[in-house]
């Protein structure tokens, strides 16, 4: 299993696409998930934060081969991933985060 993240800084003033993006993703999330069933993805999770004033977006994705999952999401046909590569527009930047530590508990507690 592959894990990733990425830290996406925001250009200026996007909050009110950030929010239109989330309330898509919601209301769209049968079609969201079918994405991630063809990208072999069994966790996709996205976190907001400001830091000194700047506004980010913290992606993190659990994969069974996170280079094929890229390569699908690429050439999807899914309506709802050209929302997202729409959305991309928004972004200044994008920096790939190092993995240090992943644990996984397959244990039932």
């Amino acid at each position: 299993m592959d894990v990733g993240a990425v830290l996406i800084k925001l250009r200026t003033n996007r909050q009110a696409e950030v929010e239109a993006w989330q309330q898509e993703i919601q209301q769209r999330k049968v079609e969201a998930i079918q994405t991630l069933q063809a990208e072999g993805v069994t966790v996709e999770s996205w976190f907001q934060l400001e830091l000194n004033g700047e506004h980010y977006l913290l992606a993190y994705m659990r994969a069974k081969d996170l280079a094929y999952a890229q390569q699908v999401a690429r050439n999807s046909c899914f309506d709802i991933d050209q929302v997202h590569q729409q959305f991309k527009q928004h972004w200044e930047q994008v920096i790939p985060a190092q993995l240090l530590v992943d644990l996984e508990n397959n244990e039932q507690c």
